[in-house]
């Protein structure tokens, strides 16, 4: 009960936010039951006179609402399927931007992780350079035993972060609990696993351990690209609270004419930035999946720089491949090869016809290939390929959705420093690459080694899976010989339970009436 009237209390704040930056204001009252019109109409009264896009106004109210708020928002950005896809694009633009918690607070928690003055951790300590719903990010110097100074980021975990999202956290999967029981709609969208789903997310971008992982697994995968850099990370100064890398001296790459007069190219930072998150998708399996300008940036070499590995995207040897295999297929104009990779990957039933399939994807294909370089769009292209594989009960794939949505900020960043930027030209060595490495001979010679690997592992453990399940079904005809026992303890355990449940429910029950008497007697 008293977490009922918690959910319920967090529930009527955030309605209370949202209706006064205007955002109940966008709901059409036709897409509402008859019985919450009325309140539909309430909100559009208070809405705010000066709410302004529809687009400002979700950013307005998430951020009012808090970091959980902000989070649900990026997320759903990436799930079309769930919001659909107006709202999608709308939450696309919201800022992870925060007011900085300030000076003393940073320095306490610095001083708590590591359980040593500030001083002796860091030479010297700045104020915040930037500041995020999860955390904010400070310019310090450590000393090394060489008597060597460096710059460092830090990176400061929001205090109380944990408590928040764990209360917000359990008001969502209750309310998603509630509205799966309710509604069709709901069920068939799975709100309790996108909620299970964004708390994970949350979860280990809260720990900045996992995010200086996320750092040294990037780093490892492209050393031997010479034109990206990942910063190093102080394995000695990163705590679950505090992670410090090295300090980027660059130039965003929002800032175009910075990097001219820099003198670097920037159709050919345009070139890295594409090529870059393409490697690290198909031929790594692990992308960055937040590269907006504010983590780009260009160093004094040339080369590109991802800061903030908060948000990491994975994908399978599959999805590898059934993304290299579509461009491939859409980059030759190849549409019969491009149906039949979706259904080799599974992702289309059977019952449907290759050859219809193969017609849907030329009706989006050919449109493509009739345009100059500066109107195609690869981004769009799996947009527009999600949504006719949905015509053909393809289930919703969250791993391409996340992919989908940071090829369209990755597409956005890239044809801003070069609007002329030919995405096909652009990613058809990469795709090649990946194609001749793992479809041509070589990589069906490293399948079937380690078809052979996984057969050999096979067969020394079976043995012992014969063992174990001759042991289980001994234990269990020993157990149903007689019927199945309860125990003295499990007996008891259960009684427990249900004179909890019901003391619970006679309290509820018990609130309910004097609520009732009060209102009587008023």
């Amino acid at each position: 009960m008293i977490f009922l009237v918690a959910d319920a209390a967090r529930l009527a704040r955030a309605g209370y936010v949202l209706a006064r930056e205007g955002v109940l204001s966008l709901v059409s009252p036709a897409t509402v039951p008859p019985l919450a019109r009325p309140l539909l109409r309430l909100a559009r009264l208070i809405a705010r006179k000066d709410a302004g896009t529809r687009a400002a106004r979700f950013s307005a109210a998430l951020s009012r609402l808090g970091p959980s708020y902000v989070k649900l928002g990026q997320f759903l950005a990436t799930r079309p399927d769930v919001v659909g896809a107006a709202v999608a694009r709308d939450l696309e633009v919201l800022q992870d931007r925060m007011p900085a918690f300030g000076q003393q607070v940073a320095e306490a928690i610095v001083t708590d992780a590591f359980e040593r003055p500030l001083n002796a951790v860091f030479a010297t300590f700045g104020p915040a350079v930037a500041a995020a719903s999860i955390a904010e990010v400070h310019k310090a110097e450590v000393v090394d035993p060489d008597g060597t100074r460096r710059a460092v980021a830090v990176k400061v975990l929001r205090p109380g972060l944990h408590r928040r999202f764990s209360a917000d956290m359990a008001s969502f999967r209750r309310l998603a609990r509630f509205a799966e029981a309710n509604f069709t709609e709901a069920r068939r969208l799975r709100l309790e696993q996108v909620v299970e789903t964004l708390a994970r997310s949350v979860s280990m971008e809260m720990d900045l351990r996992l995010e200086a992982a996320a750092y040294a697994e990037l780093a490892e995968n492209t050393k031997d690209d010479p034109d990206l850099h990942v910063p190093r990370v102080d394995w000695d100064r990163s705590t679950r609270d505090v992670l410090t890398t090295e300090w980027i001296d660059g130039i965003k790459l929002s800032d175009k004419e910075a990097i001219i007069a820099a003198g670097h190219d920037p159709k050919e930072i345009a070139r890295i930035v594409m090529q870059s998150f393409l490697r690290q998708a198909m031929r790594d399996g692990f992308f960055h999946a937040d590269m907006h300008p504010g983590n780009l940036f260009v160093d004094a070499q040339g080369r590109l720089v991802v800061v903030d590995c908060g948000i990491m995207g994975r994908l399978g040897l599959k999805e590898r491949r059934f993304l290299a295999e579509i461009l491939y297929g859409f980059i030759t104009r190849n549409w019969r090869r491009t149906a039949e990779v979706h259904f080799e990957a599974g992702y289309v039933p059977f019952h449907h016809s290759v050859d219809d399939f193969a017609l849907a994807i030329r009706a989006i294909g050919e449109p493509i290939h009739s345009r100059s370089a500066d109107q195609i769009s690869m981004a769009r292209l799996l947009a527009l390929l999600l949504e006719v594989t949905a015509l053909f009960d393809m289930q919703t794939r969250p791993e391409l959705l996340l992919l989908q949505k940071t090829m369209v900020v990755v597409e956005g960043v890239a044809r801003s420093l070069d609007p002329q930027l030919n995405m096909w030209s652009t990613a058809a060595p990469v795709v090649e690459d990946w194609i001749a490495r793992n479809l041509g001979p070589v990589g069906h010679l490293q399948r079937a080694g380690m078809g052979l690997g996984e057969v050999g592992h096979f067969a020394t453990t079976l043995p012992g899976l014969l063992s174990r399940t001759a042991r289980v079904v001994e234990q269990l005809d020993e157990a149903t010989r007689d019927g199945i026992h309860l125990s003295a303890d499990s007996l008891d355990g259960i009684g427990r339970a249900e004179a909890k449940r019901a003391l619970w429910g006679n309290i509820a029950l018990w609130i309910i009436a004097a609520a009732l008497v009060g209102i009587w007697l008023g």
